[in-house]
């Protein structure tokens, strides 16, 4: 593997982790109704756990309000149950035809907790960040040591490596303050 290879797959590893961090932040649930929070939501459809998105149309008519909306009435109930079985805490009305889930206002105590919860999910990235620096590293380090490199490109290596780790922290970095202050309305 050259300098080159290994810094594309740490760079594409590192956006991975980004993405995946941004995923988790999109399911914490805010004071606004997003369909995001739905995403982990598996449906017991026919002896099959089947995600959400693929039995129903998940809408937001306003800020409050998520519909659920399934393309067959007879799964109605079990996307009911789905729904109160998973994390997302909000109970669902059901009027026969659609399911509404009404976002309560968050109290004071749960944006902290929620704020707690993002702190930790954006830890986490960075760490998975570092770690793939340090694995990174460690492939420079071989190829120095089998004299397949110079130390000298094996600090410019290191340096381009922790101008990537910066990068991408402080991507993870930017999606938790949007993300703050959404929770904080």
């Amino acid at each position: 593997m050259t300098i080159k290879e290994i810094l594309h797959d740490t760079e594409t590893k590192m956006k991975k982790t980004v993405e995946a961090t941004g995923r988790d932040f999109s399911t914490v649930r805010t004071g606004r109704a997003s369909g995001a929070i739905l995403d982990n939501v598996k449906v017991d459809y026919y002896g099959t756990q089947t995600p959400l998105k693929q039995l129903a149309a998940v809408t937001t008519p306003d800020a409050r309000l998520i519909m659920i909306q399934p393309w067959d009435k007879n799964v109605l109930a079990d996307i009911e149950k789905a729904v109160l079985k998973s994390d997302v805490g909000i109970t669902p009305t059901n009027d026969g035809k659609v399911i509404r889930l009404t976002m309560p206002p968050l109290t004071q105590e749960r944006r902290a907790e929620l704020e707690k919860v993002l702190k930790k999910t954006a830890e986490d990235g960075h760490i998975s960040i570092r770690t793939s620096r340090h694995a990174a590293i460690e492939h420079v380090k071989k190829l120095e040591k089998d004299k397949a490199i110079t130390e000298d490109d094996r600090f410019k290596a290191g340096e381009d490596i922790q101008k990537l780790t910066d990068k991408f922290i402080k991507e993870i970095d930017t999606l938790l303050t949007a993300k703050e202050k959404e929770i904080q309305g």
